[in-house]
């Protein structure tokens, strides 16, 4: 997807350069339709340049500050020397992003959608995300319930979806804790069972976007472990494991949660 209008100053973009002159590069604007911008070459490189060539070549992929935009001139003059390595990185990697948003659209709504379909569905997603990426990102991650407020129709939000949870990597994190689960009565050792089905709960309890499982470490120590989307999410999804097991061991039992381990080293 190419944005049709014109880059703000100080934004910076992504562009190909397709022209070398001794005044400077042209650079093709790969996030913009049909927009392309100058690079004097006083803002190509820090420092006396004699020969532009040795800092850039026909071809290369740049990143680029935006310094100003004259729409009525249809210019844009741009600063490849004002961008440092960090915001170089982080926009590329943005821009790869993106790319891989495109083409799961594609995925999602087939190689021949038009223009007009692709432009209505992506402005939709982008009302409420920050880019085509995260809404796919978001969606992969929640399912349906990430598009709630998204102005689409069922059809299309489960062609997202399926799309998402098909093809995105999402990062998740993991964290651990652990419970000392003591019943010494009769039947004490169903109830450490049943608080420990209680911790597993099940899709509907935890959620699908959360991984939680429970191991026996030693006596009377279990650990819980649980992978999620974010910390927030999985710091959430660890206290309610353990408050399960409070709930679930009454009448001579305890539970004590803490998130370090108590037992010897396995």
């Amino acid at each position: 997807m190419k944005y049709t209008g014109w880059p703000e100053p100080g934004e910076p973009v992504v562009g190909e350069v397709d022209e070398i002159a001794d005044f400077g590069v042209f650079v093709d604007l790969e996030e913009y339709a049909d927009k392309r911008g100058l690079c004097h070459i006083s803002e190509v490189a820090s420092g006396w340049i004699k020969n532009v060539r040795d800092h850039v070549r026909e071809g290369q992929t740049v990143v680029a500050k935006v310094l100003d935009v004259d729409e009525s001139a249809k210019q844009i003059d741009l600063s490849i020397k004002d961008v440092n390595e960090h915001q170089r990185k982080e926009t590329i990697q943005e821009w790869k992003n993106e790319q891989k948003a495109d083409n799961w659209m594609e995925i999602a709504f087939g190689e021949d959608i038009d223009d007009e379909r692709y432009t209505a569905v992506a402005n939709a997603l982008l009302a409420e995300f920050e880019s085509l990426y995260t809404s796919f990102e978001q969606a992969a991650i929640h399912g349906t319930e990430a598009l709630d407020a998204v102005e689409l129709d069922d059809e299309e939000i489960a062609a997202i979806v399926e799309t998402a949870r098909r093809n995105v990597s999402v990062p998740y994190v993991t964290v651990t804790g652990y419970v000392d689960l003591k019943c010494p009565v009769g039947d004490g050792v169903d109830k450490v069972q049943s608080a420990l089905q209680a911790v597993e709960g099940d899709s509907q309890t935890i959620g699908d976007e959360i991984d939680l499982d429970v191991t026996y470490v030693g006596a009377p120590e279990y650990r819980i472990r649980v992978e999620a989307p974010d910390y927030k999410t999985a710091e959430g999804a660890l206290e309610a494991a353990a408050d399960r097991a409070k709930t679930a061991v009454t009448d001579g039992g305890t539970v004590e949660y803490h998130r370090e381990r108590r037992s010897d080293e396995e």
